[in-house]
């Protein structure tokens, strides 16, 4: 049976969810109770099931304002560098303000699958 893989973005993985399970998956490789080869198998499940389900079940929205300090566009991914931002969710109720900001912009899946 031939699986259908598609490579999505290991982006994900630096937040506290994906530190998270990546601390735990080395824990259980240092322990030998897994193979690094279903560690990997695990964070690339892990970057398909969060990129889906952000894509399907999230449907907040938001407005920033901010100083754009800084832009790049490279191998098809937008970052932006943004100073003083004021974000605001879409019903105006409430607003949060940052120094500075990243945004790391992509499409959900990488361009050599699409």
């Amino acid at each position: 049976m031939a699986s259908s893989a598609t490579n999505y973005y290991d982006l994900y993985r630096h937040g506290s969810l994906g530190v998270a399970l990546t601390d735990a998956l080395d824990e259980l490789i240092g322990d030998e109770r897994i193979d690094p080869q279903l560690a990997m198998k695990v964070l690339t499940q892990f970057d398909r099931v969060i990129a889906e389900t952000l894509q399907e079940k999230v449907k907040a929205r938001l407005t920033f304002k901010g100083s754009l300090d800084t832009y790049r566009f490279c191998d098809e991914v937008w970052t932006f560098l943004i100073r003083n931002v004021t974000f605001k969710l879409d019903n105006g109720s409430q607003t949060v303000q940052a120094d500075k900001v990243k945004i790391v912009s992509c499409s959900s899946k990488k361009t050599e699958e699409k």
